[in-house]
């Protein structure tokens, strides 16, 4: 891999029976500021697909190379631990970071400090994947794994959220799991239809 590349797969197959493969010879590379997004309906492979890239799965044939990978999930309120607080769980993973670089953030994410002093269910769905994004960015990480990360919100907090997360693409590559083609089509420098 080349030292913008976050993600290389090659000529990988997988099923979960092996007459019946979800991915046959497939073949993906995703750079740092590239948004990449897997479009597919439900059951079509696309949540298995990071199954593999996180080796939570092993493929029949292929290889997987990925750097330092960060994840936002479907639902906002599953990202986080109900019994601790944001910063704590921030912290949980985030070896260091400046304060300055915190409040930065926050700042441009439109969080008030005094929200990430909370625990989860003080908070509201745009507000936790906001803080998803946030953690995403103190760990460092080289790609951000993002499974139909705005489906659980309304229209208008989920085109914020999206928005947001856009603007932080030099820090990383995207890869998008989602069912919505025209967010797809809005976000993506490619896109990869998954069909049964």
């Amino acid at each position: 891999m080349n030292k913008n590349c976050v993600l290389k797969i090659d000529n990988l197959s997988f099923g979960y029976n092996k007459n019946e493969l979800l991915y046959d010879n497939f073949n993906l590379s995703l750079n740092k500021n590239e948004i990449v997004s897997i479009v597919g309906v439900s059951g079509s492979g696309k949540s298995t697909l990071f199954e593999l890239i996180t080796s939570n799965l092993t493929p029949i044939e292929g290889t997987i190379k990925v750097k330092k990978i960060a994840f936002i999930f479907q639902d906002p309120y599953s990202s986080f631990h109900p019994s601790y607080t944001i910063i704590e769980q921030i912290n949980d993973v985030v070896e260091n970071y400046a304060e300055t670089e915190l409040i930065d953030l926050l700042n441009k994410l439109d969080l008030k400090k005094s929200l990430i002093l909370k625990k989860p269910h003080k908070l509201s769905g745009g507000q936790l994947q906001r803080c998803s994004i946030l953690r995403a960015i103190l760990m460092k990480a080289d790609i951000l794994l993002a499974d139909e990360p705005t489906s659980a919100l309304d229209n208008i907090v989920a085109l914020e959220t999206m928005k947001l997360l856009v603007g932080f693409i030099d820090k990383f590559g995207i890869l998008l799991i989602t069912h919505d083609s025209d967010l797809g089509l809005w976000c993506s420098n490619k896109i990869i239809n998954i069909d049964i």
